[in-house]
């Protein structure tokens, strides 16, 4: 796709329509399972990626909060295509932290869309830390580092030309660097059927003992790599951002209906109450000015995005669980937010407030 001129703020006008044609495909990729190509191109053309890099590697330089109200929207019109993003966007901004050789080689084609790489770092978090070896395990040879074992959930596996992805060395350090998918040893497990969000091709990439040379190490060897990572971390605030906006959309949704149904005015003036008040901690927490911690927003967010979900798929009556409907898919979508990158403080104010008790 041609590339057209970038939306520069999340206050540009052309934002509207690419979010529009995105909301207008959701239902379709998530019926056959069928990964966005034709939104991520979209997205490429109107400078999306460009968001997330500073204009010294081509990038419009948005800030935290803009960047948020960029998810806010992406996440309301299509949860599937903006997951993607967000793993894309984490690799971009390791690599255009990268030797100007690495950056140089990658970052045009990644920005235009026409090369794609991801994360692969969710078996360096502690979450697979009781195991009794690394899940990926990495070895020191004289031209770079021999690399064994698997990296669990990559998103875009198979479509990925490069992964960000780490390893951890004998000593107990870990590196993280650019996997190029080409390189023998490297191979993809067929992607998970999912609740939902199968259609972001998430599955298990196994390397067998992988020579990876010293030119594509992004950092480390060192204790835990990922505490000095930019851009490469799990969760974050755009996790948060996600479950606001797909909230939003479905509150919008009960909005729809209560133009005609008198009963749903004040379920859906209360449920965008909430919203606006999640979005209001949301941008503040990004502006550096926080209102609360990001846990309690992440659980709040959580807490919304499920019942604002249910209350759409409960004023859709009987329609709405007829496959195909949006709001049992928004329904499904919701769930994710309980299991990815979900802290344990997190994970337990849900649990709490599902268990009935009053406070969490």
């Amino acid at each position: 796709m041609s590339q057209m001129e970038p939306i520069r703020t999340p206050h540009d006008p052309r934002l509207e329509p690419l979010c529009q044609f995105l909301d207008a495909h959701a239902a379709e990729v998530d019926q056959h399972q069928r990964w966005p190509a034709s939104q991520l191109g979209r997205c490429a053309a109107a400078g999306v990626y460009r968001w997330f890099l500073p204009p010294k590697h081509g990038g419009l330089g948005w800030d935290e909060a803009d960047l948020m109200r960029g998810y806010l929207r992406l996440g309301a019109a299509c949860l599937t295509t903006s997951f993607v993003i967000t793993q894309a966007s984490g690799a971009l901004r390791r690599i255009a932290e990268s030797s100007d050789q690495v950056r140089d080689a990658l970052l045009p084609d990644l920005i235009a869309g026409k090369r794609f790489a991801t994360l692969g770092i969710s078996h360096l978090t502690t979450s697979r830390r009781h195991l009794a070896q690394p899940a990926l395990r990495a070895r020191e040879v004289a031209n770079g580092f021999r690399l064994d074992g698997f990296s669990p959930w990559v998103t875009g596996s198979v479509h990925a030309d490069w992964i960000v992805t780490g390893a951890q060395l004998p000593n107990g350090q870990q590196l993280l660097a650019v996997l190029p998918t080409d390189l023998p040893g490297v191979s993809c497990d067929p992607t998970a059927k999912l609740v939902a969000l199968s259609a972001s091709h998430t599955g298990p990439v196994r390397l067998d003992q992988v020579l990876l040379e010293r030119q594509w190490l992004l950092a480390g060897p060192e204790t835990d790599v990922l505490q000095g990572a930019t851009g490469a971390k799990t969760g974050g605030l755009q996790t948060s951002a996600l479950a606001i906006g797909l909230a939003s959309r479905a509150i919008g949704f009960v909005e729809e209906e209560a133009q005609q149904r008198e009963d749903l005015a004040a379920v859906a003036e209360n449920l965008r109450h909430q919203q606006r008040q999640r979005e209001q901690e949301l941008l503040a927490l990004a502006a550096g000015r926080p209102l609360n911690s990001s846990e309690q927003l992440r659980a709040g967010a959580n807490s919304l995005v499920l019942r604002a979900t249910q209350a759409a798929l409960t004023a859709a009556k009987g329609t709405g669980y007829l496959q195909g409907h949006p709001a049992g898919r928004w329904c499904r979508e919701a769930l994710f937010f309980l299991v990815w990158s979900c802290p344990q403080p997190v994970t337990a104010a849900n649990l709490c407030e599902l268990a009935g008790f009053e406070s969490w």
